[in-house]
């Protein structure tokens, strides 16, 4: 994670979502609405619950079908997050690759609990 000012932490990362048409998968073979999911743990806790951005930064598609995606952030806590990705009609999707950034407060040496 980086930091800035001690107290604002930035962490990024990419993951492969899945990789379907490998195998003749769901979001490849299949159709109508479908949905992945993929839980993304943070390497460091943030101090409240950060402001999560998710883009697709791969996308394999057949280029037969209409093209339709839905990626987003959810369940955002100080640990992590869901990534979700969503398809429907008959679009098939042969892999995805997400990229993100979280932003949020971190805790910092400087802080102190007065009790």
């Amino acid at each position: 994670m980086k930091r800035f000012a001690g107290k604002i932490g930035v962490e990024q990362g990419s993951t492969v979502l899945f990789s379907d048409f490998a195998n003749d998968g769901t979001m490849w073979a299949g159709s109508g609405p479908r949905e992945v999911r993929h839980v993304q743990r943070f390497k460091e806790s943030f101090g409240e619950v950060p402001a999560v951005m998710v883009g697709i930064s791969m996308w394999d598609m057949d280029h037969k079908v209409n093209s339709r995606a839905d990626i987003s952030a959810e369940n955002v806590t100080t640990k992590g997050f869901q990534i979700v990705f969503r398809t429907w009609g008959d679009t098939r999707v042969a892999r995805i690759r997400a990229d993100w950034t979280a932003i949020g407060p971190v805790s910092d040496d400087d802080d102190w609990d007065v009790v």
